[in-house]
């Protein structure tokens, strides 16, 4: 851990930036909505295409989530339906390199597959 007074603590603190990472990250679906991101800027409609899976109530919650964690910028565009774009913000970008390590680590420290009983 680095030489820093926040690593020293005996339980998590909310200025733990370990702890803020877990929070932005906070939720399933989370990284997977964040990696889509990463691809590209999209509105829910192009979320729901690309996770089916994830329901529009866990959708939404993900982006309001992630937009007020600083991670996503929200924009609203004039017109008739009102489109709504989402991107990474700056702050949102750097979740990349995050998610690579997480990967990386998870693919070598796979459990092994059940014994046959």
């Amino acid at each position: 851990m680095p030489d820093d007074p926040r690593a020293q603590v005996t339980e998590p603190t909310p200025s733990c930036p370990v702890e803020i990472t877990l929070a932005a990250l906070h939720g399933r679906w989370t990284t997977l909505v964040i990696r889509e991101f990463l691809r590209g800027d999209h509105t829910f409609t192009e979320l729901r295409h690309a996770l089916p899976g994830l329901s529009d109530k866990v959708l939404s919650e993900r982006l309001a989530h992630l937009t007020r964690a600083g991670v996503l910028d929200r924009r609203r565009h004039p017109g008739w339906p009102p489109r709504v774009r989402y991107t990474l913000t700056p702050h949102g970008r750097h979740l990349g390199p995050v998610l690579q390590a997480l990967w990386d680590w998870g693919e070598r420290h796979q459990p092994p597959p059940p014994a046959d009983t």
